[in-house]
């Protein structure tokens, strides 16, 4: 169960931003996860390439940008030029989900693509050899906090099989009600990178908190 940790910001403290991702960075975080919302695809305002640029400057982790949002193809570019190293858009949100990630592509990042709960896998057949990364959501987006949705445990297994056919390496994203307690379940399932928000950031020790999920993953 190697999976990554991707601690969203959306839950860090915004008035100390900067102390937030240097912290959960020396507490062992693998990656930071930006949530970009438009208040259209979800019901929620958050931040834009502005917020990217400056984590950039003070973080060598990678930037794991996800866009939900609508008309992502527009955003594309200023997201990559902020600094991010992936770049996820929602099926759900795309007519050319191939133009889509060919764009990302263009950028020189890797494309990611994200399934809202309802959304099935098939959906994906099309592009999976194309993309480097599928964040299955396990909550329906737009707010942190929220409880892990069981059946989306079945969907996971069924994403990791779908990917393992390809024979391609493909990271396996989960965002949504991930907690220590069931991290070590949605890694068996076959997730390689666990987005976890409110979970370390509302914890007293950043540094506790990622080690305590890390000896639960087996790291």
């Amino acid at each position: 169960m190697n999976a990554h940790i991707a601690p969203s910001i959306l839950s860090a403290n915004f008035l100390r931003l900067e102390d937030e991702i240097r912290a959960v960075e020396r507490a062992g975080a693998d990656y930071i996860h930006v949530d970009v919302m438009d208040g259209h695809f979800v019901p929620n305002l958050t931040l834009g390439p502005t917020i990217v640029k400056a984590v950039r400057s003070i973080t060598s982790l990678p930037l794991d940008v996800h866009l939900m949002i609508e008309n992502a193809d527009a955003f594309i570019a200023p997201f990559a030029e902020a600094g991010s190293d992936i770049i996820t858009v929602h099926m759900e949100t795309g007519y050319h989900q191939r133009r889509t990630i060919d764009l990302i592509k263009a950028q020189g990042k890797k494309a990611g693509i994200a399934l809202n709960p309802a959304t099935p896998l098939v959906m994906l057949e099309e592009i999976i050899t194309e993309i480097d990364l599928l964040l299955i959501m396990s909550v329906n987006p737009g707010f942190g906090g929220q409880a892990y949705i069981p059946s989306m445990t079945r969907k996971i297994e069924e994403a990791r099989r779908m990917i393992d056919a390809t024979g391609q390496r493909v990271e396996l994203e989960v965002d949504g009600g991930l907690k220590e307690e069931n991290a070590a379940m949605v890694a068996g399932a076959g997730a390689t990178i666990l987005v976890m928000g409110t979970e370390i950031f509302l914890s007293q020790s950043y540094g506790q908190k990622i080690g305590n999920i890390k000896k639960r993953l087996g790291r």
